[in-house]
């Protein structure tokens, strides 16, 4: 299966209103990065985002390391580290990293920061390159 961008993704697809509409920007050497204030509808808790939506972020954010690497790449595994809330309405920023690569697997890394730096998710995945 070959991955087809047609703007639908729910994490950057600009084609989707429903979305975050998250714009990477590519830092050189497999990195990527963004920034989002995430709306009161994904919410998890009160004033916390939804742990599924972080770990979209985690997973865009990887995927889109592959991407500034030259590579289209479908996830196959990801683990993560909640180490604080990821609060609503407070400036974030995501980034990722790809880490190594064997054969067709690719082995990346991403994170969301508050607007103050510390870490509040953390993640790595395994990817299958397409």
């Amino acid at each position: 299966m070959t991955p087809v961008d047609d703007g639908r993704c729910f994490v950057c697809g600009s084609e989707n209103g429903a979305g975050l509409q998250l714009h990477f920007e590519p830092e050189g050497n497999g990195v990527v990065t963004a920034r989002t204030t995430l709306r009161d509808e994904f919410q998890g808790w009160r004033g916390i985002a939804h742990g599924g939506i972080a770990i979209a972020l985690l997973d865009e954010a990887m995927a889109h390391a592959a991407g500034a690497a030259g590579y289209r790449a479908l996830t196959a595994s990801i683990s993560a580290r909640f180490r604080k809330p990821v609060p609503l309405a407070a400036p974030l920023s995501i980034e990722g990293r790809l880490l190594w690569k064997r054969r067709n697997v690719l082995g990346l890394r991403a994170r969301i920061c508050s607007d103050d730096g510390a870490v509040l998710v953390e993640g790595e995945g395994s990817f299958l390159s397409a």
